[in-house]
C-alpha cells in the first residue's frame, strides 16, 4: 500500500509521560524512526534517530542539557539538528546536520509537523484541552492496519451494535437513532448519532429504575489526518438532556501512522485497572482483529480500487477520506509548481 501522507498537518508523536527518565524516546512515525528529546529548558526536540556520521541511532547516546551526543564518536547535536559539539580538536563540522521537525507540547501530547516548517502554526493543533484532567490514564497501542482503516472504525460507531455487544451492551439503541454529518468552522468533520427514548446500555441499567429509557448521544469529531474526539452522553429520557445518568464523557482517539500498514493509537481511560482492562478488551480483543483482518484482505490494494460498498452510515468516514484526498491533491499540485 502506498504511503501517501499529507505533510502540512500536525500529527501526534507521543504522550508527554511516555518520555523516559533518560529524556529520549525513539519511535517510528510516517515510515521513519525519530528521536524525541525532552530538553533542559522544558521544550522538546525531534530529530531523525540516526547520526549522519556512521548512522548509529542517536537514541543509543546521551542527552546533556539541550545537546544529544552520539554514543559512537561523541558528536553532539542541538534541537535544530546542527552539530554543535566535536570531541576532537577541531570546530564542529558545519556541514553535518540531522533532519529535524517542529514539535510542540500541547494537551499532554507531543505534536509534530512533517511538512514545510514555515507553515507549522501551533494554533492549528486540534483542541484536546479536555485531556488534561485528573483521574485519567493515557495509553497507546500499535495496530497492524493502515491509519485510515482505524478512522473508518471510529467514524462509524454502528459497529458497536455488533462488535461490542459484550463490552458496551448498547442494546440496539443506534438502530433507533438519527445520524448527522457536519463540518464546523475549525474544519472538523462531526459524525453524530442521537438516540431518544431508547433502552439504556447494560452498564447504565443498575443506575436506573426498571424499564427506564434514556436519551443517548455519540458525537465523534475528526480533524485531519486522524485526530478524533468522542463525546458520549446519557440522560433520562424526556429531560432535555439535563437529568444526566452519568457526567458527559469525552475521550481522545488520536491516530498517527507508524508505517503504511500500521498505526499508533493514542487514547485515555479512567486510572483504574478495571477501566484499563475494558479499554484493552474493546480495542485489542474486539476492534484490532477486525482492522487487521481488513488490512490483510486489502494487502497492497488501494481502498478505492477494491470498490468498497458504501452505506449511508459510512457518511462520516467517507467525508474524512475525501478530505484527505483533497489535501493530498493540493500538496501534489503545490509540489509541481
Amino acid at each position: 500500500m502506498m504511503a501517501d501522507y499529507v505533510r502540512n498537518l500536525w500529527y501526534m508523536a507521543a504522550w508527554d509521560d511516555e518520555i523516559p527518565d533518560s529524556g529520549m524516546l525513539s519511535r517510528t512515525l510516517l515510515d521513519q524512526t525519530w528521536l524525541i528529546a525532552r530538553l533542559a529548558d522544558g521544550g522538546y526536540a525531534m530529530l531523525a534517530d540516526r547520526c549522519p556520521h556512521r548512522f548509529v541511532p542517536l537514541s543509543k547516546g546521551r542527552l546533556e542539557g539541550d545537546v544529544i551526543h552520539c554514543l559512537y564518536h561523541g558528536l553532539g547535536f542541538d534541537r535544530s539538528g546542527a552539530c554543535v559539539h566535536n570531541p576532537f580538536p577541531a570546530p564542529p563540522p558545519a556541514h553535518v546536520r540531522v533532519p529535524a521537525m517542529p514539535i510542540v507540547h500541547r494537551h499532554r501530547g507531543l505534536w509534530f509537523w512533517p511538512g514545510d516548517p514555515d507553515r507549522a502554526d501551533p494554533a492549528l493543533i486540534p483542541d484536546f484541552a479536555f485531556v488534561d484532567r485528573d483521574g485519567m490514564r493515557r495509553s497507546r497501542l500499535v495496530i497492524q492496519g493502515h491509519y485510515e482503516l482505524l478512522t473508518d472504525n471510529l467514524m462509524d460507531l454502528t459497529h458497536a451494535e455488533f462488535l461490542h455487544v459484550a463490552s458496551f451492551g448498547v442494546n440496539g439503541s443506534i438502530f433507533a437513532g438519527r445520524q448527522s454529518v457536519t463540518k464546523d468552522a475549525s474544519g472538523a468533520i462531526w459524525n453524530n448519532w442521537d438516540m431518544e427514548g431508547v433502552t439504556p446500555p447494560n452498564w447504565a441499567q443498575p443506575m436506573l429504575e426498571p424499564g427506564a429509557q434514556v436519551d443517548q448521544w455519540l458525537h465523534m469529531r475528526w480533524h485531519a489526518p486522524a485526530s478524533m474526539a468522542l463525546t458520549v452522553g446519557l440522560a433520562r429520557a424526556g429531560s432535555d438532556r439535563q437529568d444526566m445518568v452519568v457526567p458527559q464523557m469525552r475521550n481522545p482517539h488520536i491516530i498517527t501512522p507508524e508505517t503504511a500498514g500500521s498505526a499508533h493509537y493514542f487514547y485515555d481511560h479512567e486510572a483504574t485497572e478495571e477501566a484499563a482492562a475494558l479499554a484493552r478488551r474493546v480495542f485489542v480483543e474486539e476492534d484490532e482483529p477486525m482492522i487487521e483482518a481488513a488490512q490483510q484482505a486489502l494487502g497492497d490494494q488501494d481502498f478505492w480500487d477494491a470498490r468498497p460498498a458504501i452505506l449511508e452510515t459510512d457518511a462520516g468516514a467517507i467525508r474524512a477520506r475525501r478530505r484527505l484526498m483533497q489535501l493530498r491533491r493540493s500538496e501534489a499540485e503545490e509540489a509541481s509548481l
